[in-house]
């Protein structure tokens, strides 16, 4: 896991952040990977796969939430309202299904910093 240390003042550089430490977290876990290669086809097995899941990364801003999904998959919910009841504008949020998060507790806060992410999620 990855701890994101940085603050922010908008949702976007928040969850730019957070998605920053996601790949620096597949970095670091493909890099553990051995396959009984050289260390240069390790190296480049390693840098198609990071390259790979970079470009799977997207960011979709909606009303109530940001979503992050890696590859098809939803790996995150950032609050994207000051309206909810039950958290925070910015709190991290695992998912329950494709299109709605665990409502039980935050995992963190983008705007706040001093989370843990790793590179499958909250």
């Amino acid at each position: 896991m990855t701890v994101v240390t940085s603050t922010s003042t908008t949702i976007e550089t928040g969850v730019a952040s957070l998605v920053e430490a996601m790949k620096e977290d597949y970095a670091a876990w493909t890099s553990r990977l051995k396959f009984g290669k050289s260390n240069e086809e390790l190296a480049e097995v390693n840098r198609e796969r990071s390259e790979k899941f970079n470009n799977g990364l997207e960011v979709k801003f909606g009303r109530k939430y940001v979503k992050v999904v890696s590859n098809g998959s939803v790996c995150a919910f950032v609050v994207n309202t000051e309206s909810d009841k039950k958290f925070n504008f910015g709190d991290v949020l695992k998912p329950a299904s494709w299109s709605a998060p665990a409502r039980n507790f935050p995992r963190g806060n983008v705007l706040e910093g001093g989370y843990n992410i790793a590179w499958t999620g909250a």
